[in-house]
């Protein structure tokens, strides 16, 4: 069986070239300069050729070729076997014509079929009179090819700033606040570098992000003042100005290494391993600072603008579209466009008053441009009715900045209209529409009709019964208002004792959640840890019911020295809560457990830390 197995791999080794695809590739360098020695290299995928033919190389001098190398491989993976093989034949010429010059075709025969390589341009330069290093893939570290000079006094290790500096430029030079600029860093070298380091530093009143590079740079031939300098684009960042005014972009310094020609070294040495022909200079080249007028957004700003600055669509979906009141509906926002995105505020809806609505989750899904963050965000905005009837959402309006246009845009979506049926187990509590009562304007009712009825009545004011009740009321308010100044001196910090006995309040109703753990009432246990957190922070940081919101509270927390680590916590876990009260999980009891360990732990670090 193995011998049969073997058999077949042979075989199927041996017939491989004649079932897969015979292709040709060249390989060429896209750019050279003329005197420049270049390889021009044709690769076949398969070893088994008859004959091999290559053009004239029109505007080259050929020096040698073609050398041909051959390669193949074999591997077995979990029962699949793959093999390779390859034939190269490689040509050694120098260009010899400025322009666009032509690399010939060349054809292979296999099994009787021809097949032909496919084309290559090279954009060849005129002779400098200090070569670049070659343009290569492997990046900035590329060496020269055999028989070029390097410039200057790089040899002796003194780089000038002729031979090796960095450039930057912005894609604008007057832009508005919160408008997108690009800076570009690019390096120019006619020497060999190996490393290269240096950051951006902080710049105040803007908001900085870098572009993405890829690892490994390939540089490129530019023509400067008579020399091929190999460039590349070495980092790039998009900056958000949040001040007006004119802004310094400060300089960069770079550090970089460089590999220099080592003429002091004896060959002898160098042949029987006592040093090296090449050694590495240290270098710090310094890109210029640069200047940019940032220009004020025109005023008056429109009510309601977001902060965006660039160009933005919107649209937006309800579901469901019917529901019973004290149930969860979702509006989704999503903006898409190019711009400030990172740096813009959610859009502010405009639900009804007896509404309850959560502060919107989002979710961005954006990517760095020259002009800004590109994609979109989604918000979505949790609501409960409260009541039944038909309510009407209106449009969402997203105001935002147009730079090009040089003013404000406002984009809209439809309108919704959202339909409650009753609670279950509630009377129904009807919208407007529904009221028996008619209303004429916002204070004036419907007017009764017919004549006016009046009532016979004994005349009261002035009566003996009248000053008696008048006593005994203002008896009543001096009674009130003593026991009222006694409690007073009794008590006289009420909120201190409430903050005092905050943890023991919380730790009852944290019992109270811990009973509706293993329930099916999720709605009752969530409301339960709610009461708790809010309940905590009411007592403890003096807070009225009326003036219990998430801002006060993280403001007060501050104030007391609260960490903020804490402080995020605690809001946190709030928000877990009423998220999860409307969108119950796979495994809610699995949920419910973590988010009652998680308000146990955090009243007990905020009680540790409020001073």
């Amino acid at each position: 069986m193995k011998r049969l197995y073997s058999i077949s791999i042979l075989l199927f080794l041996a017939l491989s070239p004649v079932f897969s695809q015979v292709t040709l590739r060249v390989q060429a360098p896209s750019q050279a300069e003329v005197g420049q020695r270049i390889r021009v290299s044709y690769i076949a995928n398969t070893q088994d050729i008859d004959d091999f033919q290559v053009g004239d190389f029109e505007g080259f001098n050929v020096l040698y070729g073609p050398s041909t190398s051959r390669s193949s491989s074999f591997s077995m993976t979990n029962g699949h076997t793959t093999q390779s093989s390859t034939v190269t034949f490689t040509y050694t010429v120098v260009p010899t014509t400025e322009g666009t010059v032509k690399v010939p075709v060349a054809t292979v025969k296999v099994g009787g079929k021809t097949v032909k390589s496919g084309s290559a341009s090279i954009e060849v330069l005129p002779a400098s009179s200090a070569a670049p290093p070659t343009p290569s893939q492997g990046g900035t570290s590329g060496r020269s090819s055999s028989g070029e000079k390097e410039g200057g006094n790089s040899g002796s290790g003194q780089i000038s700033g002729k031979e090796l500096y960095m450039t930057v430029t912005a894609n604008r030079q007057k832009i508005y606040e919160q408008e997108a600029v690009m800076l570009t860093y690019k390096l120019f070298t006619l020497v060999n570098i190996r490393q290269i380091s240096g950051e951006m530093p902080q710049i105040d009143g803007c908001h900085v992000q870098e572009l993405d590079r890829e690892a490994q740079l390939s540089l490129k031939y530019e023509r400067v003042n008579g020399r091929n300098y190999g460039t590349a684009i070495w980092k790039q960042y998009v900056i958000f100005p949040q001040k007006t005014g004119k802004i310094k972009i400060p300089s960069i310094n770079f550090d970089t290494q460089i590999e220099v020609q080592n003429h002091s070294m004896d060959p002898f040495d160098i042949f029987f391993g006592g040093g090296s022909l090449s050694q590495l200079v240290n270098k710090q080249i310094v890109a210029p600072a640069v200047e940019i007028n940032v220009l004020p957004l025109p005023t008056p700003k429109p009510e309601g603008f977001s902060g965006a600055v660039g160009k933005f669509s919107v649209s937006a979906t309800l579901t469901p579209e019917q529901v019973n009141a004290n149930d969860a509906a979702t509006l989704r926002l999503v903006v898409t466009g190019q711009g400030n995105m990172k740096l813009m505020k959610a859009p502010k809806i405009h639900f009804p008053q007896d509404f309850e609505v959560y502060d919107p989750k989002e979710n961005s899904k954006t990517s760095n441009t020259a002009t800004g963050a590109k994609g979109s965000i989604t918000y979505d905005y949790v609501v409960v009715p409260r009541h039944g009837g038909k309510f009407a959402i209106p449009p969402v309006e997203f105001c935002y900045f147009d730079p090009e246009k040089e003013q404000y845009q406002t984009a809209r979506t439809d309108s919704f209209h959202l339909a409650v049926a009753k609670a279950k187990g509630q009377p129904v509590a009807y919208a407007r529409e529904q009221e028996d009562l008619n209303v004429l304007s916002n204070d004036i009712r419907f007017i009764k009709l017919g004549e006016l009825e009046s009532e016979e009545t004994d005349d009261f004011f002035g009566t003996s019964a009248y000053w008696l009740t008048y006593l005994l009321l203002f008896a009543a308010f001096v009674v009130a208002f003593l026991w009222l100044r006694r409690q007073q001196k009794l008590n006289p910090d009420s909120w201190s004792v409430k903050g005092k006995k905050a943890g023991k309040v919380a730790s009852r109703r944290l019992k109270q959640a811990s009973k509706l753990l293993h329930t099916k009432d999720d709605a009752a246990f969530y409301d339960e840890v709610m009461r708790a957190l809010l309940g905590y922070a009411g007592d403890k940081l003096s807070l009225p019911t009326n003036e219990l919101s998430k801002d006060n509270v993280i403001t007060k927390l501050a104030e007391r020295g609260v960490a903020q680590e804490v402080v995020d916590s605690f809001i946190a876990v709030l928000s877990d809560c009423e998220f999860a009260r409307y969108a119950p999980t796979a495994d809610a009891n699995l949920a419910k457990e973590k988010i009652y360990h998680q308000a146990s732990d955090v009243i007990t670090r905020m009680n540790a830390s409020i001073k």
